[in-house]
């Protein structure tokens, strides 16, 4: 997938905070490296919005030697108005729920 990732115009229906989030569900251990090549972000826009998340709640981090390990709280309310009263626990349930029903890739 290499460093820089693919360039992309346009509106999406996932933030790039979603998609960071949803990456750390699935492994709490990754690399701010294979989280970025995961999202196609830089690893700079990965350091950022992992900050963001842990400033406003969403998750903390734990320093193991040379590692971090992410822990979600996923009894936090979505930050939307339209959205606070839904967890990030329901989000991710239904990321995870069209995952499950994607075809693997190539």
């Amino acid at each position: 997938m290499g460093g820089v990732p693919e360039p992309h115009t346009g509106w999406t229906f996932l933030t790039n905070h979603a998609r960071v989030l949803a990456a750390i569900a699935e492994d709490d251990t990754a690399r701010i490296r294979d989280i970025a090549a995961h999202c196609r972000l830089t690893e700079r826009s990965v350091q950022n919005i992992i900050s963001d998340l842990e400033h406003d709640g969403y998750l903390s981090r734990t320093r193991e030697g040379r590692s971090n390990t992410y822990r979600i709280r996923a009894d936090t309310a979505l930050r939307h108005p339209a959205d606070q009263h839904s967890t990030v626990a329901e989000l991710l349930s239904l990321l995870a729920q069209h995952d499950s029903t994607r075809a693997p890739a190539p």
